[in-house]
C-alpha cells in the first residue's frame, strides 16, 4: 500500500469508489453524499489544489481523501475557532473492496504528515451524524469528539466534528 497525492488521471478510478460507496451509506441511513456530491469537478479542483491524496493497493486505487485548510464557518457552532489554522480532511472514501486493511486511517495520518510539514498542530474533520463507522475511528485515532453542527449548503443534515491536537 502507497499514499501519493492524486492526478486528473486517477478521477475515474475514485468515482468509481464514490459510486460504490455511496448506496452502502444512503442503506445504512447516511445521507451526506448522492448522485451529485462529491463529482468530478470537486475531485478536479482538490488535484489543481494539490490537495487530494489516494491510496493505492496493488496498482489500484483504494481509498481518497482531500486533505486542506479549508474549514467550515460552521464549525463555530461547537465553539472551535475557525481563525486558527487547521489541516481538514473531507472526501474521505475507501473502496468496499479494500475496506478492513486500515486504509482510513493510513489516509488521516498522511494529513498528520501534512499538518507537521506545515507547522500546523491542529486536525479537523466532520462526519454525517448516521456514519457511525467514521465516527467510531476517529476517537482511536486521537480526535476528540467536538460537537454536533448543521452546515448551511447541505441542509437537513447533521454533522459531528471533531479535532486532533499535535502539540
Amino acid at each position: 500500500m502507497s499514499i501519493r497525492i492524486a492526478t486528473l488521471s486517477d478521477i475515474p478510478a475514485i468515482m468509481q469508489i464514490i459510486t460504490d460507496v455511496v448506496p452502502i451509506m444512503r442503506a445504512a441511513g447516511n445521507l451526506q453524499w448522492d448522485d451529485t456530491y462529491p463529482n468530478p469537478q470537486v475531485f478536479e479542483e482538490d488535484i489543481i489544489a494539490g490537495q487530494l491524496w489516494v491510496a493505492e493497493v496493488d496498482g489500484q486505487i483504494a481509498g481518497v481523501t482531500a486533505i486542506t485548510t479549508e474549514q467550515y464557518p460552521e464549525y463555530a457552532q461547537v465553539g472551535l475557532d475557525i481563525s486558527e489554522e487547521a489541516i481538514v480532511t473531507h472526501r474521505l472514501a475507501v473502496s468496499p473492496r479494500f475496506r478492513g486493511r486500515g486504509l482510513a486511517a493510513d489516509l488521516l495520518q498522511q494529513a498528520e504528515v501534512v499538518a507537521l510539514q506545515r507547522g500546523i498542530h491542529t486536525l479537523r474533520i466532520d462526519t454525517n451524524s448516521h456514519n457511525h463507522a467514521t465516527q467510531q475511528l476517529f476517537p482511536k485515532l486521537g480526535y476528540s469528539l467536538k460537537g454536533e453542527i448543521t452546515l448551511q449548503f447541505r441542509p437537513g443534515l447533521k454533522f459531528v466534528c471533531f479535532e486532533k491536537r499535535l502539540d
